[in-house]
């Protein structure tokens, strides 16, 4: 008995003991390092897989480096959300150091059509830490940048002296300031190993950022602060090789690009796997001379252009990701052994090597492939039949900015549109449209943000099959054909700031148009101001400053009679909403309205709304990316403070506090039976508002009005004949994956009198779809259907032709009157990612005028 107490205290301690890394356990054989660099542990006071290495100690130490290293130069390129600093490092040889722009510059001159090659280094981009979780994929940036500041001798010389290495460390400090606040609170002074240890749970919560977006699909959509930092220094170099480092799942060996062969989007070349491959040999030959296990082609594609692997490879650049198992706290138990973070953190950093060693091997050959990436593009976009993509937002110059700052991150040039043009039944006018031409190098992002497509080779998607951006904005766009001129394309466009001119003082009253994007904001500080504020429920012409104007429904009058608030205050804030927010507002000289429209003082053309209290679950089921979107449309975007509450948590709540409650999409959405009364009641009597979405929907369907829920089939009593064909065990996956929704993006009929459909322009809406399970229309109440989706939904990425019958003509939005309050339905997410800027009004208007939604008084 003691001794194997004995033996496995021995265990312990030399678990412990291999648990905290030395420098010199990074250190590459028969290199020499200058002892004038510091270690980590000179400077944190540990070494790496000692214990997590916070941000603000990765920032002390990696500054320490650039400030004593002429090899390296640091420079802060943004702030998260929780304002902690993204840092930028370009590391090269000191000589290229002092003429490190002049080097950057020809490079990109290099690209330019029928340019000579620049000559220059190989420029090699390597990204740690986007997840937060991913511990090693942050903490490898600290040896690698530790090896190439302190390395000596002919080799790392000659690497540095035709190499310009790009590091930016890190990019998601906010979730790894969550996981290292975990790992700690639960760590011990002896490792504990067992997986059920709580220190090792902490992956979902803190993968994402602040607002629990994952920063790794944000390439594309660009809606973070993160995100917008490392891509401006992506285009401001455009590299010949990126490298994006990540765990995975504990069990999972080693993982590294060129991935699934047929999982490609066809918008990147075959040469880029070519090169991709070549590279990948480097690493081979590290891995297999330590006797590692990896795999290079299995388990993930590069067809989703907005992650860190993808989106280099349709701008240019060979992306390569690098996965490996995660050792979650620092050290735990998997099936293949005990996995250690400091061994994980070793290996990241022996490839990050390994990258630039075959960057540099085939330097000539990746150059010569981006400049003719970038000709063969342009040769394509002169080609195409298109020739150019028109675009608008009627009614709404702000989204319609959104939009051209996001092609602008993306390095693609806007142009104003200079005169009409008609396309079909729509005209695009000059001053309120622009136009993208497909004759730029960046014609393939161009694609990648335009393109609808519907086909696929094999419909299997690690992510996302649909990313339309035009139909998430909810843009009016076609491509120009045979309309195309080139007297029609005027100046090129830039994103502008913000704001519009607000109206001269009025004597009577003021009107917010609703169709501006920040219209929520403004709504919601006139409310936050106890100013009384009505909405129109019907189109409505107004005598306003400069001659009457049509407003559609959901136009927000403030009276200036019987307000609390003084004239000069309300006229700040009506100065407030023009400026800060670009809403557009005028000022009424009148209550009498021409036509046959309400005046202003009718209680039915002019309802009352007042400020809404929101809580939105989370947790125990739900999805935090759900429930993130949603906390930062109307936090962040909107300026309205929610209440956050786990979804198990809610006993015992003061209801009467609260005026909406949002329950997002998951797993398990479903509250406990007390809870669920609880909220009948809150709705019923007190006039709670509940909005909820995806799985959500379901059960508020089921639970608040009076869905039963679907029987489920346990195979029993169904007739054998119907059962399915024998099939081989092979097919699994693909069988599997044939009717999975693949993220794609639906069209909708929307109603725009409805309440929720306040403020567009038009029927059609494009929606996010990525969920089988539909909603059912309900039997009593015609009214309620405020989107149907079309009989033929697909627009753009993967669903199978079951799936879509399935779907055409069903309900996509909900809403109707329960008791004194209502329920609204999404049967997808309106917030998806951040970036579905048309559906979000719908969720905007459930905050605001859901309580405005009569109930039909008539038998149906």
């Amino acid at each position: 008995m003691i001794r194997n107490l004995l033996a496995g205290l021995a265990a312990c301690l030399a678990a412990a003991a291999a648990h905290a890394d030395p420098i010199e356990y990074f250190q590459v054989d028969g290199i020499v390092y200058d002892d004038a660099i510091p270690a980590p542990e000179d400077i944190i006071g540990f070494g790496i897989g000692d214990r997590p290495v916070r941000p603000d100690q990765m920032v002390t130490y990696l500054t320490r480096l650039a400030e004593l290293s002429d090899r390296i130069s640091v420079e802060t390129i943004g702030y998260s959300h929780e304002h902690r600093p993204i840092q930028f490092f370009v590391v090269t040889s000191a000589g290229n150091q002092s003429r490190i722009e002049d080097i950057r510059q020809a490079h990109l001159a290099s690209l330019a059509p029928g340019a000579a090659p620049s000559g220059g280094p190989a420029i090699v981009w390597l990204n740690y830490g986007v997840h937060g979780a991913e511990s090693a994929g942050m903490d490898a940036a600290i040896p690698t940048l530790y090896h190439l500041a302190a390395a000596q001798g002919p080799e790392i010389e000659d690497t540095l002296e035709n190499a310009v290495i790009l590091i930016t460390a890190i990019f998601n400090p906010d979730g790894h300031a969550r996981r290292v606040n975990h790992v700690e609170t639960f760590g011990g002074e002896v490792p504990v190993t067992d997986p059920a240890h709580e220190q090792h749970t902490i992956w979902s919560e803190a993968r994402t950022n602040h607002y629990w977006f994952d920063l790794n699909r944000q390439w594309l959509l660009q809606t973070q602060p993160e995100s917008q930092a490392w891509l401006e220094q992506w285009h401001h170099w455009k590299p010949q090789v990126s490298a994006d480092f990540h765990e995975m799942f504990t069990e999972a060996t080693f993982y590294f690009h060129p991935g699934e062969p047929l999982r490609r989007n066809p918008l990147i070349p075959e040469t880029a796997r070519e090169l991709t491959q070549a590279i990948a040999d480097y690493h081979i030959r590290f891995l297999d001379s330590e006797a590692r296990l990896y795999t290079s082609e299995e388990g993930f594609d590069n067809f989703y252009v907005g992650k860190g692997s993808t989106y280099p490879q349709v701008n240019g650049s060979l992306g390569i990701l690098f996965e490996i198992g995660a050792a979650r706290g620092g050290l735990i138990e998997a099936e293949r052994g005990l996995v250690r973070h400091g061994e994980n953190v070793r290996t990241h950093f022996r490839t990050s090597l390994t990258t630039i060693e075959g960057a540099l091997s085939r330097r000539d050959d990746i150059a010569a492939y981006q400049r003719r990436f970038f000709a063969d593009a342009l040769d394509a976009g002169q080609r195409d039949s298109n020739r150019a993509y028109v675009f608008a937002a009627p009614g709404d110059p702000e989204r319609f900015n959104l939009f051209v700052d996001l092609l602008d991150r993306h390095d693609i040039a806007v142009l104003s549109l200079r005169r009409d043009v008609q396309i079909g039944e729509r005209t695009f006018r000059a001053g309120d449209a622009a136009i993208v031409r497909l004759d730029q190098p960046q014609y393939t992002m161009i694609r990648s943000i335009f393109d609808r497509v519907t086909e696929f080779e094999e419909d299997i998607f690690y992510d996302v099959s649909g990313w339309t951006l035009p139909l998430a904005y909810d843009l009016d766009y076609a491509p120009l054909g045979r309309n195309w001129s080139e007297t029609i394309a005027g100046e090129r466009l830039r994103p502008r700031e913000t704001g519009s001119a607000p109206p001269a003082r009025s004597q009577y009253g003021y009107v917010l148009s609703w169709t501006d994007y920040y219209a929520a904001r403004s709504l919601y500080r006139f409310l936050d101001n106890d100013v009384r504020v009505r909405v129109a429920t019907e189109t409505v012409t107004i005598p306003v400053a400069g001659g009457p104007r049509t407003f559609s429904p959901g136009a927000i009058f403030i009276p200036l009679i019987g307000q609390d608030t003084g004239h000069d205050e309300i006229y700040r804030l009506v100065r407030e909403a023009a400026e800060s927010d670009g809403v557009a507002t005028y000022a009424v000289v009148s209550g009498s309205t021409p036509g046959n429209t309400p005046d202003l003082g009718d209680r039915r053309g002019f309802r009352s709304i007042e400020r809404p209290h929101v809580l939105i679950l989370f947790d125990d089921g739900l999805s935090s990316n759900d429930a993130g979107e949603v906390w930062h449309l109307l936090d962040y975007r909107m300026n309205i403070p929610v209440t956050l509450r786990r979804k198990g948590e809610i006993g015992g709540l003061d209801w009467s506090r609260y005026t909406h409650l949002v329950i997002a999409g998951g797993g398990n959405a479903r509250l406990s039976d007390s809870a669920t009364e609880r909220v009948q009641q809150w709705i019923r009597e007190d006039g709670g508002v509940v909005i909820a979405s995806r799985q959500g929907a379901l059960m508020a369907q089921e639970a608040f009005l009076g869905r039963e829920a679907e029987d489920s089939d346990d195979g029993e009593d169904a007739d054998e004949e119907d059962a399915p064909d024998r099939r081989d065990y092979a097919d699994l996956s693909l069988d599997d994956a044939e009717h999975i929704i693949g993220g794609a993006i639906f069209e909708g009929d929307l109603d725009p009198s409805h309440p929720i459909g306040f403020g567009y322009s038009d029927r059609f809406i494009a929606l996010h779809r990525n969920m089988t399970e539909t909603l059912e229309r309900p039997e009593d109440n015609p009214f309620a259907v405020v989107v149907q989706y079309a009989d033929e939904p697909l627009l753009s990425g993967y669903a199978s032709d079951r799936r879509q019958e399935e779907i055409g003509g069903t309900p996509a939005v909900i809403a109707q009157r329960q008791g004194r309050g209502a329920v609204v339905l999404f049967a997808d997410n309106p917030n998806f990612r951040g970036t579905f800027r048309g559906t979000e009004k719908m969720f905007l208007n459930a905050i605001f005028f859901a309580r405005l939604i009569s109930a039909p008084s008539g038998e149906y």
